[in-house]
């Protein structure tokens, strides 16, 4: 686990070993990277991938920010299995009354495919097919006793009773997003991607793919003849497509007891159901920023602009010398604003470093281009083609942008996890159905938001964040779903510099990889 104290500067060397695709790139999902976008890490958008062979040094400083974040390869779908916790250690004392915490430790979720990754991202871009779902869900790299021939291969963590621990929890999972819960034990959230938050006790959370969560839990209980108390993680699902419905569990193991073997596990009583909208919704809802004096809640409470973003999965007519084996022979896309996200050959940030205007533009458009009734339209005969570029939504260094994220119900309705590179912002509002800019922001909350890097979108609804473009370059806005981003649903913020040195984008390092 890789930990770090706050204004550390970091150094981490990367290297290619060229297993996928001869390249590699890395992102330390969540940091800021305040005016080093060259450390920031998608491929294409910041840097050129890592040849084989050769090494790339990110070079940042991390400053005002502290908790559980982490980092993951940002090309093809190498994070599959390229991923870990980055902790940054605080200060300052834990801003929440809790007896001593005895010990931290990470809980990483992720997914095991049985397929070749490679392959699988091939099948999507060339056919346009639907992505495959995991063979397995996975907590700190094991899948547990559920799936066949693991019994071996399950997570198993030593507490002491009447003991406080903190679990640093990460969804690094590909495709899903997820419940987690641990048998006969609350759990109180006190941190969310890297924020204080008000603490709260919940029963069970809900995570999405790059987003994490800190949480305080008890070790209160009193053992059964096992000795264990099931800790697991299974799907929140709001598609259509095929998905992995399995649980991966693991086991909180009670110190000084005896194990008896069972053949029998019971899931705790407080895992939701695979569909459990009303939960997410409810613990989602109790997520508040702290808005102390020492840790404040600085979000705008005037916008210089609002932009309005549809989310859609879209069915792409089939060219008549293309192999199409997406759904009725024609291939899935994603988009924002019914713009499908290109990637050039090129690092975006050195085309604009270097003001070679021709790989991109700047004319991302800031509402809908079609107003309809978004999240009740027929799935199939209203899905329209997608368009293909790489244009940018530019705005002046400061500006205090809204984005107003909204689903659609093109394909399926479904829930978006939506990451921002460079920023974090704060969830002023979320709701379900269309929305109505007339009548919704009058109830944002521009008190005590979740400040997040991550936001979940409601299935069927839609999501405000406001931010400060207070941190000059190219952004990647994008889907953490990867199925989504490979079939293109994203967009890249252009953050124009400042009037003053320290609001410029600094010169790129002499070893940034070439393409």
């Amino acid at each position: 686990m890789e930990q770090i104290m706050l204004k550390d500067v970091l150094l981490r060397e990367a290297c290619s070993s060229g297993k996928y695709r001869d390249e590699e790139k890395k992102n330390e999902h969540g940091i800021r990277q305040l005016r080093t976008g060259w450390a920031d890490g998608p491929a294409y958008v910041t840097q050129c991938p890592i040849r084989p062979g050769q090494s790339y040094t990110y070079k940042f400083t991390v400053n005002g920010q502290r908790g559980t974040l982490w980092w993951h390869a940002h090309i093809s779908w190498q994070r599959a299995s390229v991923y870990g916790p980055f902790i940054i250690n605080p200060l300052l004392p834990y801003p929440f009354s809790a007896p001593p915490i005895e010990a931290q430790f990470p809980i990483l979720f992720g997914e095991w495919l049985s397929d070749d990754i490679e392959a699988i991202e091939n099948g999507m871009v060339m056919y346009g097919e639907g992505p495959n779902s995991s063979a397995a869900f996975t907590i700190n790299g094991l899948p547990g006793p559920l799936y066949a021939c693991s019994n071996k291969d399950t997570f198993i963590q030593t507490v002491e009773r009447g003991k406080t621990y903190m679990l640093r929890i990460i969804n690094a999972a590909l495709n899903a997003e997820l419940f987690f819960a641990v048998a006969n034990h609350t759990l109180t959230v006190v941190e969310v991607d890297a924020v204080y938050t008000k603490p709260f006790t919940t029963t069970a959370i809900m995570i999405a793919p790059g987003q994490t969560t800190t949480v305080l839990l008890q070790a209160n209980q009193v053992p059964g003849p096992t000795g264990t108390f099931v800790m697991a993680a299974r799907p929140y699902v709001t598609s259509v497509f095929p998905f992995n419905n399995s649980t991966a569990i693991g086991f909180l193991k009670y110190e000084g007891t005896t194990t008896r073997k069972t053949n029998y596990i019971s899931l705790p009583r407080s895992l939701p159901p695979l569909e459990d909208t009303a939960f997410a919704t409810n613990y989602l809802n109790n997520l508040r920023s702290l808005a102390s004096f020492k840790y404040p809640c600085n979000v705008p409470k005037r916008i210089d602009k609002r932009v309005i973003v549809t989310l859609s999965l879209n069915l792409q007519d089939c060219h008549p010398k293309e192999t199409c084996k997406g759904y009725m022979g024609k291939k899935f896309y994603a988009a924002m604003n019914n713009q499908s996200f290109v990637r050039p050959k090129i690092s975006i940030l050195e085309a604009h470093y270097n003001n070679l205007s021709s790989i991109y533009s700047e004319d991302f458009p800031e509402n809908p281009p079609h107003v309809f009734d978004y999240t009740h339209v027929d799935p199939l005969s209203e899905n329209m083609n997608t368009e293909f570029g790489t244009k940018l939504l530019a705005v002046p260094y400061g500006t205090r942008l809204e984005l107003v994220l909204q689903d659609t119900a093109f394909l399926n309705l479904e829930n978006h996890p939506i990451h921002v590179h460079g920023h974090n912002f704060y969830v002023v509002g979320r709701g379900f159905g269309n929305f109505e800019a007339d009548k919704d922001p009058s109830r944002y909350n521009v008190v005590d938001p979740p400040e997040r890097n991550t936001v979940a979108v409601p299935s069927g609804g839609w999501a405000a964040i406001r931010l400060i473009a207070d941190n000059p370059g190219v952004w990647y806005i994008h889907c953490h779903l990867e199925g989504h981003t490979t079939w293109g649903l994203a967009m890249g913020l252009l953050v124009k510099n400042g009037t003053e040195p320290s609001q410029r984008l600094i010169p790129p390092p002499l070893d940034l990889p070439s393409c």
